[in-house]
């Protein structure tokens, strides 16, 4: 099978879970908890301390990224603490990367035809003489 059919297929089988990432990123707070998590796991209130949010606010941001699976937390005592999840940032990447694969092939053919194109003559560019 080729490396585009398997993407193809991984990405069919999980494209309800990427729908779920993206849209859990679309929100800026969200984007920026993951961003904080990138630097390892924190406590919710650690999280929370710079957010210009309530802390209920911050629980609500933090479960729609447990839903997703992008963030997974643990209580202990009375302390949750939250951890970032690979996977589904890998599902994510891998996403993109295979449409950004489309794109530079595409942008390299077209590079490859404009190349084969006679230059232009100047007065091509303006028939009628004008600057």
């Amino acid at each position: 099978m080729s490396p585009r059919i398997r993407i193809l297929k991984y990405m069919l089988k999980h494209a309800g879970e990427l729908d779920l990432v993206f849209q859990a990123l679309g929100d800026p707070t969200r984007r920026e908890l993951v961003e904080r998590l990138t630097h390892g796991p924190a406590s919710v209130s650690q999280l929370a301390a710079p957010l210009p949010i309530s802390l209920p606010a911050v629980h609500q941001h933090l479960r729609v990224l447990e839903d997703c699976g992008l963030v997974r937390s643990e209580k202990v005592g009375r302390v949750r603490t939250c951890h970032l999840e690979l996977k589904m940032l890998d599902s994510a990447q891998t996403w993109i990367e295979a449409r950004k694969a489309m794109w530079e092939r595409r942008l390299d053919r077209l590079g490859t035809f404009l190349a084969t194109l006679p230059p232009e003559s100047p007065t091509a560019k303006n028939p009628k003489g004008k600057q």
